[in-house]
């Protein structure tokens, strides 16, 4: 194992386990006594847990005030609510949701102390203004198992339409104070839900440990979200008690550690086509990364065989075969087509639809492609060619 320098950025504390959102009003009191809290219209709202989640805090007299989404958040969407609560003297902002209800409550948090435009800062469409904080304390707690963003510093916000974008108002301020990962509240999820996440967190996973910046510590904490992914996902999309319940608990902790890891060494390719997919097309981030990434990782694989035989990203991908097939005696060669065949076989399982189902025709290729080079295609193990990403493309169309 070779061993050059690295740097890990602010991590959230985290409290991982069963039933712990009941420790995060006793969490938000510690800060003061006005929170804010931002939720979906109904994963969280709907439930009983609402109703003993607010009578709990304003049994510890904190005042709240709510807020959701619906959907990608935009950056109107964050103006919005800095608006709405720029001049109620918001204490905490407590966010209870899946990743976009998280990366909208990021945003909001940052930008209540200053009450300026989430434009101002955010990266490639943005007016390219410095973020310096502070950022309004931020409390995460995660109800589905995918994006991470529970443990991330961007923010991802996006405006739909073929003029639209899929950006990031990214900046360490905005780290979570708390990251809550409480498996329980999973239960809810519908399968193709469940099914999206899940391969959206095993991506992150296996593109951070192959990533230009990987190094030993993230390597094991990919390597055990990975194992998580292995032993959780189809236990929890299958649905069937007592094993749903523990593939739940993995598959929250596979979806943490993929934030952890994606937060320190990036992503790839899957990531760097998601960006203009999302922002283009109304297809949903998990089901970009499922039906992505065994083409991807294929494409990656034969361009590095081709370009680059001493890549160390390819002793990773055979190590990541060995691990999914419980194989540990394939050698290189096999265990690399084991992984490719196994991620394809997963998406057919899985049923993650093909791209075409979103609308999307061979002609939209080439401006896809066009707007695929942002951060997360930089730490692809192989700079790909317009070819090669068009190549991803063909295979799930």
């Amino acid at each position: 194992m070779q061993f050059d320098p690295f740097s890990i950025s602010r991590l959230p504390r985290i409290y991982y386990g069963s039933g712990r959102l009941n420790e995060v009003p006793a969490l938000a009191a510690a800060y003061g006594r006005t929170t804010l809290l931002v939720t979906g219209k109904q994963s969280f709202c709907a439930t009983p847990r609402w109703q003993s989640f607010t009578n709990s805090l304003e049994s510890r007299s904190i005042r709240w005030l709510h807020f959701t989404v619906s959907g990608e958040p935009s950056p109107m969407l964050v103006d919005e609510a800095v608006n709405q609560f720029r001049g109620e003297a918001i204490d905490v902002v407590i966010a209870i949701g899946g990743g976009s209800v998280l990366d909208a409550a990021k945003a909001i948090a940052g930008l209540l102390p200053h009450g300026n435009s989430v434009m101002d800062h955010l990266e490639g469409v943005g007016r390219n203004i410095p973020f310096h904080g502070p950022s309004t304390p931020f409390i995460a707690v995660p109800t589905t198992a995918g994006t991470g963003s529970e443990a991330t510093k961007n923010s991802v916000l996006s405006v739909a339409g073929r003029d639209g974008f899929k950006k990031s108002f990214r900046d360490e301020c905005l780290i979570p104070e708390y990251a809550v990962i409480d498996p329980d509240l999973l239960a809810s999820c519908p399968r193709e839900l469940v099914a999206a996440d899940g391969m959206d967190a095993f991506t992150q996973l296996l593109e951070s440990y192959v990533s230009l910046k990987a190094n030993p510590f993230i390597d094991a904490l990919a390597w055990s979200g990975m194992l998580a992914v292995k032993e959780g996902l189809f236990a929890a999309w299958e649905g069937s008690e007592p094993a749903a319940s523990h593939g739940r608990g993995a598959m929250a902790y596979a979806a943490l550690l993929s934030g952890i890891t994606l937060a320190q060494v990036g992503l790839g390719s899957v990531h760097g086509l998601a960006s203009p997919l999302g922002a283009y097309f109304p297809i949903p981030h998990g089901v970009v990364c499922g039906t992505l990434v065994a083409a991807a990782t294929e494409i990656n694989i034969k361009a590095m065989q081709e370009r680059e035989p001493d890549n160390k990203a390819l002793a990773k991908y055979a190590q990541v075969g060995r691990l999914l097939a419980d194989n540990s005696e394939m050698d290189d060669a096999t265990a690399r087509s084991s992984l490719i065949a196994l991620l394809g076989g997963w998406s057919e399982k899985l049923q993650l639809p093909r791209i075409n189902n979103y609308g999307i025709t061979a002609d939209d290729f080439p401006l896809i492609v066009a707007n695929s080079r942002g951060s997360s295609m930089q730490t692809n193990p192989i700079v790909l060619t317009d070819a090669e990403i068009h190549a991803i493309l063909v295979q799930r169309l």
